[in-house]
């Protein structure tokens, strides 16, 4: 039998499996926060700071007590978070690590195959040096304790002790200690990991049972290709695989999409309510989003539960792109109503607010905009500023 998702209960189920569903301004102490990524899976890490970091934003569209601090501590300090890759550099909770232990396994195969093929045979010449480095004088960045005369064009020519400290991160003989100013600090996994996590071991067939059991937990509901690109550590085969499996624990679904897209077939654990007023109604304020959200990640499946088209121009030139440079989105309730281009000036000490998009059939109602300025003044204050400035017909979409 197969159970048909509403599209409001699809996009209800997806926003409270990724925590956008509870109370933005519940109190959240440090314990709180660790349980919030545990529950989410990961959050992204990036260097673009426009208003503040992905992981910042991404948390504090979540629950607006959330404070740096606290991640910070968790990270640096009690060492319960640990970071490292999914589908892009991210930080999660270090009781995944002996899954993580899996994925360095297959790193290790799939670089010494392509570094040899890009950088020669004795591309890790300089490797054990760098490692000796660590292991005699504790952590480093990579500018410490690289060649002087040799100058980087990109990172496939880093200098050799940039490209030791990268392979060791990626295949698990190095941890990242903390962030200098954003930049990577390297140490010894055993010095960085907890022994707990450090030493556990799960088997081959318990890793691939967690990575897409765990993925479809987060998802509610997914394709087998989404469940293995959720955390980005097994094949789209191997989620298939697992899938076939292990049936009798999955529901068959169709998601009702958005746009006159058809349905989709998919998969959810057994005894997901279909039935919307089982899954909470998220808050009704405005809130921005980060371009780098969890909900976000994977395009389509956001254009197909919220009929919403978005991609990072970035690297578009500034001529041919549709938006701007980096807009945020706005999700109210459980729409996503528009985006908005703005920027901290934190040497002028303000939030400047470009343009205002709204998506089709959403009106700029007088109630609307309040709670869009109440957002703005939110996401100032933790950006550390205290004046939004608007532009000239900012709100022209």
């Amino acid at each position: 039998m197969t159970i048909r998702l509403s599209n409001t209960a699809a996009r209800r189920i997806f926003l409270a499996r990724q925590g956008l569903s509870g109370s933005p301004a519940q109190a959240l102490a440090k314990q709180d926060l660790l349980e919030l990524i545990k529950a989410i899976g990961f959050v992204q890490v990036d260097s673009i700071s426009t208003v503040e970091r992905a992981h910042n934003q991404i948390l504090f569209s979540r629950n607006q007590t959330f404070r740096k601090r606290h991640l910070a501590a968790l990270l640096e300090q009690d060492r319960e978070l640990f970071e490292h890759w999914t589908h892009d550099a991210a930080i999660l909770p270090s009781a995944f690590y002996p899954y993580w232990k899996h994925k360095f396994i297959r790193n290790e195969t799939t670089m010494r195959q392509r570094w040899t093929k890009w950088h020669g045979e004795d591309f890790d010449k300089a490797f054990g040096e760098t490692y000796a480095h660590i292991v005699d004088n504790g952590a480093v960045l990579a500018r410490e304790i690289k060649q002087s005369d040799h100058k980087s064009g990109g990172w496939w020519q880093w200098h050799p002790s940039k490209k030791a400290l990268e392979y060791f991160w990626h295949t698990g003989k190095l941890a990242i200690s903390a962030r200098q100013n954003f930049q990577k600090v390297y140490d010894l996994s055993e010095r960085v990991i907890p022994a707990g996590h450090l030493e556990a071991e799960v088997s081959h067939d318990q890793f691939i049972d967690w990575a897409c059991r765990s993925a479809l937990e987060r998802l509610g509901f997914a394709t087998h290709g989404e469940i293995a690109a959720f955390w980005d550590l097994v094949s789209p085969e191997e989620a298939k695989n697992w899938v076939a499996a292990n049936r009798e624990q999955l529901d068959e679904v169709e998601i009702e999409c958005t746009g006159g897209i058809k349905p989709r077939a998919g998969y959810a654990l057994a005894g997901l309510s279909s039935n919307p007023d089982d899954w909470p109604e998220p808050p009704g304020r405005v809130r921005v989003l980060s371009p780098f959200d969890p909900v976000l990640r994977d395009r389509n499946r956001a254009e197909r539960l919220f009929g919403f088209r978005y991609r990072i121009e970035v690297f578009v030139p500034e001529a041919k792109r549709e938006y701007g440079y980096y807009v945020f989105p706005l999700l109210e309730g459980d729409r996503i109503i528009g985006r908005i281009d703005m920027k901290a000036d934190r040497k002028a000490g303000t939030l400047n607010v470009t343009r205002l998009w709204l998506e089709p059939g959403v009106r700029a109602s007088a109630g609307r905009m309040s709670k869009l300025d109440a957002e703005l003044a939110r996401v100032a204050r933790f950006a550390g500023v205290g004046e939004i400035v608007y532009a000239p017909g900012w709100n022209a979409g």
